[in-house]
């Protein structure tokens, strides 16, 4: 039963097509890959030129955008907005004016990455957090630098090697990247889940987002600190809809490193069969407080990067475990993201173990056959050991 069309743009749509189709809505995607499974999910799929490479603009999206709606079987609800918006609250605003934004808003996306006002924030809250500013520090050494408004961890570098406008500071710290999944209404929250995360750090930009296991196994009191930083700031912001909030665990001390105020990549972790989080966060967003209920299979997620060399799409189909799949034709340049693949088990080794089975397996998959072989064959697939799966880092 078909509940509506719905708007999604996103850098990658897939994660929230395959949730929208679960719960029951035509799901109209707008994102930066045009991956062959976010068009079997979606109504109708179309990919923003040069949106992967220099971000969403407000010509390119609007266009996109309205082709959709124009597609529609019934006027879309609204719009549902991923990554790749959080550093730009004026597109964000102009969408706006067209759209019903199932979400938060400009202002508050804006001041949910603002790294100053934030940290103020924190502060007030008496939430932990990494020592953060705007200027470069004295002695960059032990600081990494990240862009304003930048996600998935390729726009982190160490402070030595990058400096500039747009970017900020922070005190590197030692832990294990825990994030939060909330879904948030009228000032209030609930969790859904806790994820343990790591980065692949590997190539030109080494904190790389790359993956999740969840439910993670933290104690008690950690994960009751998490929660209670995140309630906090859901009451602060008066965020609205599936928000996460990032942490590095150092020892029993959780620290708040940034809040994704959207849906973000775990909904590939935590999300059911009946697409009950896209069914909570349309409710949320739409001012109702929503009760959820998934289930808490341990499930892993993970990201093959391109880090032997580029390559080529063929039209080998994929294994049934891959999702974020190219179309045939695409070609990957080195270091860009490949496909994601998926493990489970019944726990959280269990589902590494066989998220890094699948990853050897895709990769050499792909790398074997002749037209990539060719082309990288000096090249050794890249194998994700355990060290760079719970990589302790406080990138994201």
């Amino acid at each position: 039963m078909i509940s509506g069309s719905v708007l999604i743009a996103a850098l990658a749509g897939r994660g929230l097509a395959a949730s929208a189709r679960r719960a029951g809505y035509e799901p109209l995607v707008a994102d930066a890959f045009g991956d062959s499974d976010t068009a079997e999910y979606a109504a109708h799929a179309l990919c923003v030129k040069d949106a992967a490479r220099i971000g969403f603009r407000t010509k390119q999206t609007l266009a996109a955008l309205s082709d959709l709606a124009q597609r529609a079987t019934s006027p879309p609800v609204g719009l549902v907005l991923g990554s790749g918006f959080e550093d730009r609250p004026k597109l964000i605003e102009v969408l706006a004016r067209r759209y019903r934004i199932l979400g938060n808003n400009a202002a508050t996306i804006a001041r949910c990455k603002d790294p100053r006002a934030l940290a103020a924030l924190l502060d007030k809250l008496s939430i932990e957090h990494p020592e953060t500013q705007l200027r470069v520090p004295g002695d960059p050494a032990g600081w990494l630098s990240k862009r304003i408004g930048g996600s998935g961890g390729t726009h982190v570098a160490s402070a030595e090697a990058e400096q500039g406008a747009r970017r900020y500071y922070q005190r590197q710290l030692d832990g294990i990247p825990h994030s939060v999944l909330a879904v948030a209404s009228g000032g209030g929250m609930q969790m859904i889940g806790i994820s343990r995360q790591w980065s692949v750090g590997t190539g030109p930009r080494p904190y790389r987002y790359g993956g999740a296991v969840g439910p993670a196994e933290v104690a008690t009191d950690v994960a009751a600190s998490m929660q209670s930083a995140a309630e906090k700031l859901c009451a602060a912001l008066r965020l609205a809809g599936l928000v996460s909030f990032d942490f590095l665990l150092a020892g029993k001390s959780p620290y708040l490193l940034e809040i994704n105020p959207r849906p973000g990549a775990t909904l590939d972790v935590f999300d059911d069969e009946r697409g009950s989080l896209f069914h909570a966060h349309l409710a949320a967003a739409m001012g109702e407080t929503p009760k959820v209920n998934v289930s808490m299979d341990v499930r892993a997620a993970a990201i093959l990067y391109a880090d032997p060399g580029s390559l080529d799409i063929g039209d080998e189909p994929l294994p049934p475990w891959t999702a974020d799949r190219p179309a045939p034709g695409t070609h990957i340049p080195r270091y860009r993201p490949i496909a994601t693949v998926y493990g489970s088990g019944a726990s959280q080794d269990a589902a590494l173990g066989s998220c890094r089975q699948r990853l050897d397996e895709l990769g050499q998959m792909l790398y074997g056959q002749p037209r990539n072989r060719e082309r990288n064959d000096n090249a050794e697939v890249q194998r994700p050991g355990p060290k760079r799966l719970f990589a302790r880092s406080q990138a994201r």
